[in-house]
């Protein structure tokens, strides 16, 4: 079989087939070299400095020219190669080295000879067999390749370029000619094989036919290709080809002649001849057909290698959630955000086979991204993150995830002020609470809404529910939280004196677990509770005064009333008969007077007194009256 990429226009610069090799550049530099005069086709010694022996040593140049060849300066490296073979001529090692060299600059001659040159002594060197492979596969000869890879992976199976060597050129042929089943020999008559060396050489013969000008400007016109199909076939080398034959279109240039006396129009066609050849090759090495297959079976490959195994995902996620929860502990609520929607993008795209638990873990990535928001301050944003973890766990029937949900909404309610649908949200989440501390938090925070909404009476209810819950718990923290909590509900309801209570034992917890900011604010609270106190007793005293004025009033005239009442009674007797008893008493009353006539002093006084009392009694009298 002859391979077409071999066969390239006259004036065109030698092949060069490897993908992704020598640049223009080094073509050029590997046409300047086989027309050097006395060059025999660049053997093992260059013929302009045979006679010349290097200042150094065979290790210094190989150490020199491998690492030169590393940094893809090929033509140092050929140099320091080439130096090496002068001190010691026909060294294996150093043949190939060079051979690779040549195959780097399109010079596959060159590289051929030096590769069948490192072989002459050593049949079964193992990498002058891959490197002679290698050159006839850029040659275009698959077949001849496939032999040498054969022959080296027999000697060497645990290598795998020689592996892959097989691989390719199986393909390569099948591309060219299609499946052998397809194929149908029929023999005719003898067959000759002919050496593809023979056929090489009859190949650079016919390059050196020169075509006439309108020759060229004939095969550029009869080139004509669906240029989607030389976009994928050239690449990144279309845009290149696409202006030279811009150029083509300026005839003034093409006809202009550069200072070596070399036409425009020559080089321009040149390089054209280049690519068209390059896409030739790559289209029998790999046809679109077979780059639309093997796209397809790149893409398998992906998705097949994209299924990680079990152990794989489960590391990833916790290793993933740990980073996100020490990201929003360490004041980095944004970066955690931006970790978990990353992930949160990841796990949606996994199967239920890869991630049994996929929605709890997308619920959980959810309150996540809420809780860094709500650290944000984003707060719209936040609840409906903790809405849709919410939605995912009612979906789902996971009940933690329901508590966890109320939770965070309760909280983002809260904080913007929304006191009523914190309550609500918390509320429903009362009986999902587990523990006794989770309880005392719940309790303490409906409380807390309660008492914002002025609604002292339900504060203090659930304060109490706090610290019973608390006591339970025996958590002395959250005791101290609830009795502050229940003694301010009873400052709005005016219990001052419960309140003080219910401070001072705050104050004795808060110095029990050494809290001095929770001292100093009981304390102030404690110093208006009593303020509190002292106003509400000297309203007290005022009001006592007032009705202590309006009861003098009231009882002196009552006492008019009563003196006013005796005259009248006075002068009634007075008018009215008197009777012989009381004329007998009457004369009683005097002799009683005359007896005790000289105690005069003594019983004035007590007659004083006597009218003092019975003045008093009938005041007393009157009031009841």
């Amino acid at each position: 079989m002859r391979a077409t990429a071999r066969e390239t226009s006259p004036g065109a610069p030698p092949q060069r087939h490897r993908l992704g090799g020598a640049s223009r550049r080094a073509g050029s530099r590997a046409v300047a070299r086989q027309r050097l005069p006395g060059d025999g086709g660049g053997g093992p010694a260059m013929a302009a400095a045979a006679d010349t022996v290097p200042a150094g040593t065979f290790p210094s140049f190989m150490t020199e020219g491998t690492l030169l060849f590393r940094r893809g300066e090929y033509d140092k490296a050929l140099a320091c190669f080439n130096n090496a073979l002068k001190l010691r001529a026909g060294d294996k090692h150093c043949l190939v080295a060079r051979s690779k060299c040549y195959l780097k600059l399109g010079d596959t001659e060159n590289s051929l000879k030096d590769a069948e040159a490192s072989l002459q002594n050593d049949k079964t060197f193992a990498k002058g067999l891959y490197q002679k492979a290698e050159t006839l596969y850029t040659m275009g000869d698959f077949e001849f390749a496939l032999v040498f890879y054969h022959r080296g992976y027999r000697l060497r199976p645990e290598l795998q370029k020689f592996r892959l060597g097989i691989e390719k050129s199986q393909e390569a042929i099948v591309n060219c000619i299609g499946s052998p089943s397809s194929v149908k020999l029929e023999n005719k008559e003898d067959l000759c094989f002919i050496s593809r060396q023979a056929e090489s050489k009859k190949a650079n013969q016919k390059l050196q036919i020169k075509l006439t000008k309108d020759q060229k400007w004939t095969r550029k016109q009869e080139r004509v290709r669906n240029p989607k199909t030389e976009r994928q076939l050239l690449g990144e080398l279309y845009a290149d080809k696409a202006y030279l034959e811009k150029l083509l279109q300026d005839e003034d240039l093409m006809e202009s002649t550069m200072k070596q006396g070399i036409k425009v129009v020559d080089l321009v066609l040149s390089g054209i001849s280049y690519l068209d050849t390059r896409s030739e090759f790559w289209q029998q090495q790999k046809p679109i057909y077979a780059r639309v297959r093997e796209r397809k079976l790149r893409q398998q490959r992906w998705i097949r290698d994209k299924k990680r195994k079990p152990a794989e995902v489960g590391r990833y996620i916790v290793k993933s959630m740990e980073d996100i929860d020490m990201l929003l502990t360490g004041d980095s609520p944004e970066e955690s955000c931006k970790k978990a929607e990353r992930v949160l993008k990841t796990i949606q795209g996994w199967s239920d086979d890869e991630v049994p638990n996929k929605n709890e873990l997308i619920g959980n990535l959810h309150s996540c991204i809420g809780n860094a928001q709500l650290e944000m301050g984003q707060m719209e944003a936040a609840l409906q993150s903790h809405k849709m973890d919410l939605e995912f766990a009612r979906q789902n029937n996971l009940p933690d995830a329901v508590s966890r949900a109320l939770d965070n909404i309760g909280r983002v309610y809260a904080r913007i002020g929304k006191f009523q649908q914190a309550i609500d949200t918390w509320e429903e989440k009362i009986p999902m609470a587990k523990s006794s501390l989770e309880k005392t938090w719940l309790f303490h925070e409906i409380g807390r809404c309660y008492l914002e909404l002025n609604k002292a009476e339900a504060a203090q209810n659930y304060g109490e529910k706090s610290l019973q819950s608390a006591d339970e718990e025996g958590d002395v923290e959250w005791q101290l939280h609830a009795t502050v909590l229940v003694a301010q509900a009873q400052v709005k309801l005016k219990d001052y004196q419960s309140a003080i209570m219910n401070f001072e034992k705050a104050l004795e917890k808060a110095k029990l677990i050494h809290n001095e900011a929770a001292q100093k604010a009981i304390i102030i609270a404690l110093d208006d509770v009593s303020k509190s106190v002292i106003e509400e007793l000297n309203e007290r005293r005022e009001e006592t005064t007032v009705y202590s004025l309006k009861d003098y009033d009231f009882s002196s005239e009552n006492t008019k009333d009563d003196n006013s009442g005796k005259y009248r009674e006075r002068g009634e007797s007075e008018h009215s008969p008197r009777s012989p008893e009381d004329e007998k008493q009457k004369e009683d009353a005097a002799n009683c007077r005359e007896d005790h006539g000289t105690n005069t002093e003594g019983g004035e006084e007590q007659e004083d007194e006597e009218k003092q009392r019975k003045g008093g009694k009938q005041r007393g009298d009157g009031k009841k009256s």
